[in-house]
């Protein structure tokens, strides 16, 4: 019996949770049953790439260089045509298409090619937080539009399936939620490289270390960090401040933390690809965004066992039990985020225990044979809807 294709469609592979999501679902869906396709663009230099680990597991994406994050008319229109001749080539059974402008010309190209199946994945969204109103509004009619053409919409929280339901994007009985999956076992037993990552940057033993994982692009709210660190310096002055990823605010950031007078006290990492070693040395793990799908920064370092301290938006609190795992925040708090931080610096017992909380929440619950299972779980059942099964 020939197996059922799938065609995987991301704008680009760019370093986060997206990227290694769809990664881990092309390299792992059973293939017995299933034949995977990853299509994707290309990402902007500053963004990184998840291309050693899609090398690592196998998975060979189809570039198409016109596809990327960037609203071009001209390049999307040539998008859509060359994904519709694929599709009517290669003939997918379903079409699945991860982010904003993947899900545009991803769902447009399947239904005009006859695709039986597309469904499409929110792992966050622009709704707010990122355009003006009447850009906003225009994003959300275009979403609402789509998930006409989509057999289901897939969110990964119960948070964001709420959100996208009270936008209108589509009714809630045809949003499903499926929570990330990740291969944890390095951040979970990631303690015997602790002290690496202080030897590395010449700090002793009992130096604090706070970190932020996020791309430095505005949604992720560094500001809002450098400010809480400001106060935490003030109140635990060998304290230090990581933050890892880049983006087209490094320079800005940079400034910003001189200004502030943290120059000494915050250092940037850039990407890195050694994130298990980085973890381990962190006594605080924090984000600070504006608007979140579920971050993988937050899971990955409960995974390691370390409290986090994060801003209370989309899906954060689907992840943090406030009080038990880490502390929430509300958006924009410096003080309460610095008041935390300070808390958890403090109370090392207390910390402890918070990230033997958390990482006992993550690590079944965001397992990647749990998001493989019920990946085919929910092909199976359209699959079935359709007749196809």
């Amino acid at each position: 019996m020939s197996r059922i294709r799938v065609a995987r469609v991301i704008a680009r592979l760019n370093i986060g949770g997206p990227a290694i999501h769809t990664i881990l679902l092309t390299a792992g869906l059973n293939p017995t049953r299933f034949e995977s396709l990853l299509i994707t663009g290309v990402e902007a230099a500053h963004e990184g790439n998840m291309l050693d680990l899609a090398a690592n597991k196998r998975v060979d994406p189809l570039i198409i260089p016109d596809l990327g994050r960037e609203i071009s008319l001209g390049r999307d229109l040539r998008t859509v045509w060359t994904l519709y001749r694929l599709f009517r080539r290669w003939r997918p059974t379903i079409v699945h298409t991860h982010t904003a402008k993947a899900g545009t010309v991803g769902r447009v190209a399947a239904r005009l090619a006859g695709v039986p199946i597309v469904l499409h994945t929110f792992h966050g969204h622009v709704f707010h937080g990122y355009f003006s109103p009447w850009k906003t509004r225009l994003f959300i009619a275009i979403e609402r539009v789509l998930a006409r053409l989509s057999e289901r919409i897939i969110t990964v929280s119960e948070g964001q399936r709420t959100e996208l339901a009270g936008y209108g994007i589509a009714p809630r009985d045809k949003i499903v939620v499926v929570p990330l999956g990740f291969e944890l076992d390095q951040l979970l037993h990631c303690e015997a490289q602790r002290g690496q990552l202080r030897t590395e940057l010449g700090l002793d033993s009992a130096t604090p270390l706070v970190g932020i994982v996020a791309r430095l692009t505005a949604v992720k709210n560094h500001q809002l960090f450098l400010e809480a660190a400001q106060l935490v310096a003030q109140e635990e002055p060998a304290t230090r401040f990581l933050l890892v990823g880049d983006g087209e605010l490094h320079a800005a950031l940079q400034d910003r933390a001189r200004e502030l007078g943290l120059a000494e006290r915050t250092l940037f990492l850039g990407w890195r690809s050694d994130m298990p070693r980085i973890y381990a040395d962190l006594d605080v793990v924090a984000l600070t965004s504006h608007n979140e799908g579920t971050p993988v920064s937050l899971i990955e370092g409960m995974a390691a066992g370390v409290p986090v301290v994060a801003t209370a938006v989309g899906g954060v609190p689907d992840i943090v039990a406030d009080g038990v795992s880490g502390y929430l925040v509300p958006p924009g708090d410096a003080a309460t985020l610095a008041q935390r931080i300070v808390t958890l610096l403090r109370d090392r017992e207390s910390a402890r225990a918070m990230g033997r909380a958390g990482r006992a929440s993550v690590r079944d619950h965001f397992s990647v044979e749990r998001l493989l299972a019920d990946v085919e779980q929910l092909y199976t059942q359209l699959l079935a809807e359709k007749g196809l099964g």
